[in-house]
């Protein structure tokens, strides 16, 4: 992901970390911890190319699992809960609004995307930028 950055070819570079969940799923603990831990570590890396290249660093999910190990009786928790996620960008230019009323939702982030690009949204396209105006 970093080369992919840095070398400059590409105006959209995506990844998915999926150790969080994979792991979530099993319900141990220390695995989990430990996927969560190199998740971290990554994102690191891939801000630091971000910063260093001009770009702009989205993260966020679209479900929860690892943050909720054990049930409520004591038990592995091993499906995705339902927990709100974040949106997080860094940015020194743009900003996200930060509506108290509105719950996003996962058609929203691909048009902050855009609109954080400059690419001009698909008519068909339901969601709307977080981006504070």
């Amino acid at each position: 992901v970093c080369a992919g950055i840095r070398c400059g070819k590409y105006p959209f570079v995506m990844c998915n970390f999926a150790a969080p969940d994979m792991v979530g799923h099993t319900g141990q603990y220390e695995p989990a911890v430990k996927a969560c831990t190199a998740t971290d570590m990554a994102i690191g890396k891939i801000k630091a190319a971000c910063e260093e290249n001009g770009y702009i660093l989205f993260i966020t999910a679209d479900h929860g699992n690892a943050e909720k190990m054990y049930s409520e009786q004591g038990g592995p928790h091993t499906a995705h809960t339902n927990y709100r996620v974040p949106l997080i960008m860094n940015n020194t230019d743009l900003k996200l609004a930060c509506p108290g009323d509105y719950n996003a939702a996962l058609c929203d982030v691909a048009t902050t995307i855009l609109d954080a690009m400059g690419i001009e949204l698909a008519p068909e396209m339901t969601g709307r930028s977080l981006l504070a105006n």
